[in-house]
């Protein structure tokens, strides 16, 4: 299988399209039944839902680790069915919760184990590898000769990531990737996982069972009830803002409208003039910023305003009540 890049920017990525596609197993239990989505190439989309909703499964038949029982999963314009598992999986990266390094194999050696498959000369394999440990936060002299139990969890992780990305895969594929680790090195991860992906801009799936991690790595969100049924697939903020079921608005919570915060920008639309004088002692925060930084500063504000600036220079002023109304329901 061979899929054209399709990205504008001409870097290897592929769309995904699921059409009907459907999991029963012997025994009769249907683990996903008549799904359907697209996922278009270079878009980061999560799937949700809780346990038992069939969210790792509808994963693992994407690479086929799952046959599908129904339907068909077109990666670009190959139906993977009709393809080598074998030859489909090397264009398609893995990385799973516990990260599967070989703990008998350098960083390095794992690094490299899809391009030593395909053949790689050694020398592009070791500059690839090196290549890649640098862009996930790695210096290759120190890391490259350890071994999997000499590396922290967020070490390993990013180990993943990189072995997962080394044969320049058109689609990643994240099974719970950052839930083996604690929350500040978990933050700090999505932080350096956005920044990655801004970089290499690949077709990504990724699975969690934390909403607040899908509302900020994903570009759109499909919440998946019981036998995988698409509740919704939609942006975080379309998601947070207009739940389009009762399962969705019970899933997304109460509290909702301020994890939309967290991905409504700032504009000029919501603030107030400048006025003519006593914006000395506020506080500032930038236009496009989220709405969720700007409400935790103002919040601190016993003026409860703040002044709202761009490239340092002074726009409007935002009340802690106009922010407020940026987490009310649109729907």
């Amino acid at each position: 299988m061979d899929v054209t890049p399709a990205t504008d920017d001409g870097r290897r990525a592929a769309s995904i399209t699921l059409d009907g596609i459907g999991k029963r197993y012997p025994d009769g239990t249907e683990a996903v039944r008549d799904l359907s989505l697209h996922i278009d190439a270079g878009e980061l989309v999560v799937l949700i839902g809780p346990s038992g909703c069939g969210k790792s499964t509808v994963l693992r038949m994407v690479n086929r680790l799952i046959e599908p029982t129904a339907g068909r999963i077109v990666l670009g314009e190959s139906d993977v069915t009709r393809v080598d598992p074998v030859k489909l999986r090397r264009q398609i990266g893995y990385v799973i919760q516990n990260v599967g390094l070989f703990p008998h194999q350098t960083v390095a050696a794992n690094v490299a184990t899809v391009p030593r498959l395909l053949g790689w000369p050694r020398d592009r394999a070791r500059r690839r590898v090196d290549e890649l440990l640098e862009l996930v936060g790695l210096d290759p002299a120190q890391f490259g000769r350890r071994y999997p139990h000499e590396l922290s969890g967020g070490q390993r992780q990013r180990v993943g990531v990189a072995r997962a990305l080394a044969a320049d895969p058109v689609v990643l594929l994240m099974d719970e990737p950052f839930s083996a680790v604690d929350p500040i090195v978990r933050t700090r991860l999505q932080e350096e996982f956005l920044r990655l992906q801004a970089e290499v801009r690949k077709t990504i799936v990724l699975v969690t069972h934390d909403l607040d991690e899908a509302v900020r790595l994903g570009d759109r969100i499909a919440v998946l009830s019981e036998g995988g049924h698409l509740e919704q697939y939609d942006t975080p903020a379309a998601l947070l803002g207009s739940p389009a079921t009762p399962f969705v608005r019970e899933f997304v919570g109460a509290d909702r409208g301020i994890r939309r915060l967290a991905v409504t920008p700032l504009t000029r639309e919501v603030l107030e003039p400048l006025p003519a004088d006593g914006t000395a002692e506020l506080p500032s925060v930038p236009l496009g910023g989220s709405a969720y930084d700007a409400l935790a500063v103002l919040l601190t504000s016993t003026q409860g305003r703040a002044l709202v600036t761009e490239d340092g220079r002074p726009v409007g002023l935002l009340s802690r009540e106009r922010v407020l109304t940026l987490a009310e329901p649109t729907g």
